[in-house]
């Protein structure tokens, strides 16, 4: 098809699918296709622009906690929930020296869009669907700015009042650049457990002129001195990345320059339940103010730590009023309008895997995840976490084997990209782009499957 011909929703949808690469961007994933961007409406459009400012805040502050707990200057009980499971040697390497400062350079925050606003279930360090997103932004840019070209005025005037991707056609492109600085390679490292995702990184690295970024196997483990690398996998995942702990030891060295970190630490959904604490309240008010502490906590949703520790008698745990976890196994039905999951440095940290809708199960499932949770703290502590139920919202998709297009209800997730450029306290989290992952309204857990709508964001 001829990019101009792209007036009708039909003929964008049928462009936004022949436009895919060979290889596609994911390996065996497909998904439903809307002929335009996701419209977050320029309020929320406003403020997720200005929400990487408060991440990379949040990310500062948590570095610090982890910092002066390791130091004494902070409760010991902080480092030791964020170390636990982990291996000596991982521990050790996280507070190097040269590591101990380093944060996350690219920040992905899940968001769930709710009736009373959204909520941020998670953060990613080491997030997939970055090749997707910038292909998305790209495609659909190229297809939206054909269509203001054709010579229908009705058709015109439909393109220009469909808004552009956030980010425009390169945004999430120059922000993965920015990472790397003034490198002269680049290797993106992807392991086998993150396989899924090379086709989008390998379409990513094809987009940056020369040879500059090139996707290397698991095995790899030689770069050149003054060359970067982009950790594609996480550190669960370790023993089965040959060239890991070389690549740490050469980062260590500042040989090269290596992103994400190797700091468990960000790939621990228990810093949430840290920010909820009492016991740290003057902690992030000193460290985020009361601005960005506001933002963050009418955006998180409470978030506890399953520690099977015994409480005192007269002790109860906050806002649950329970005086020991396996009390959570009485709860009603209605009264388990929660998550469990895992909080990370593990198999089931990722893709939906080791996550528990309380409100979904019966009561012996519930019970199961719950003594689950409770029996394996000590080697993957576990969070539990307030669900807020996200809003309906109508999408369109096109039907190809019916040819037309299908009104859609359903639930949004939002992933907001924000890549960090500069250095210290110059760092800033600029939005590179949005991708919606909307799905039918009787999933209730949202994440990427076939029967789901991906779709850049505009404003």
């Amino acid at each position: 098809m001829n990019l101009t011909d792209t007036s009708s929703p039909a003929d964008r949808a049928r462009h936004l699918r022949d436009a895919l690469p060979p290889g596609g961007l994911f390996a065996d994933q497909h998904w439903r296709i809307s002929p335009a961007p996701f419209a977050l409406g320029p309020e929320l459009a406003k403020e997720l622009d200005s929400l990487g400012r408060v991440l990379l805040q949040f990310y500062r502050a948590v570095n610090l906690l982890y910092r002066r707990s390791v130091e004494g200057r902070q409760p010991e009980w902080i480092a030791r929930w964020l170390d636990q499971g982990k291996p000596a040697w991982l521990v050790e390497l996280q507070r190097h020296p040269a590591l101990k400062n380093e944060l996350p350079r690219v920040i992905r925050p899940d968001i769930l869009l709710t009736e009373g606003g959204f909520s941020i279930t998670e953060l990613d360090s080491v997030p997939g669907g970055i090749g997707l997103t910038a292909w998305l932004n790209q495609t659909y840019d190229s297809v939206l700015r054909a269509a203001c070209s054709v010579s229908s005025p009705d058709a015109q005037h439909a393109a220009r009042n469909t808004q552009h991707a956030i980010g425009g056609a390169d945004g999430m492109l120059k922000g993965f650049a920015s990472l790397f600085g003034d490198a002269q390679q680049v290797h993106i490292v992807v392991s086998e457990e993150s396989g899924s995702y090379r086709p989008e990184m390998e379409w990513l690295a094809g987009q940056v002129s020369g040879s500059r970024f090139q996707v290397q196997s698991s095995e790899f483990s030689h770069p050149a001195p003054g060359d970067a690398v982009y950790r594609f996998f996480e550190l669960f995942d370790v023993a089965n990345v040959p060239g890991a702990r070389r690549l740490f030891e050469l980062a260590m060295e500042q040989q090269i320059r290596l992103t994400p970190p190797p700091r468990p630490v960000f790939e621990e959904k228990l810093i949430f339940a840290l920010l909820w604490n009492r016991n740290l309240r003057g902690f992030w008010r000193q460290e985020l103010g009361e601005g960005f502490l506001h933002r963050l906590q009418k955006a998180v949703p409470y978030t506890w730590v399953v520690d099977p520790t015994p409480l005192p008698p007269h002790a109860a745990i906050p806002e649950l009023n329970l005086t020991d976890w396996r009390q959570l196994m009485a709860l009603s039905q209605r009264e388990r309008e929660l998550i469990l999951k895992v909080s990370g440095y593990s198999e089931e940290a990722w893709g939906a895997r080791g996550v528990y809708y309380g409100s979904d199960l019966s009561t012996a499932e519930w019970s199961v995840a719950v003594e689950k949770a409770l029996r394996e703290f000590e080697r993957t502590p576990y969070v539990l976490q307030r669900y807020h139920k996200p809003r309906l919202v109508e999408s369109h998709w096109f039907d190809f084997e019916r040819n037309q297009l299908v009104l859609m209800l359903g639930r949004v997730r939002l992933c907001p990209y924000y890549f960090v450029g500069g250095e210290g306290d110059a760092a800033r989290a600029n939005l590179g782009g949005v991708l919606a992952t909307i799905c039918p309204a009787d999933k209730k857990i949202i994440h990427g499957m076939k029967d789901a709508i991906l779709a850049p964001c505009a404003a």
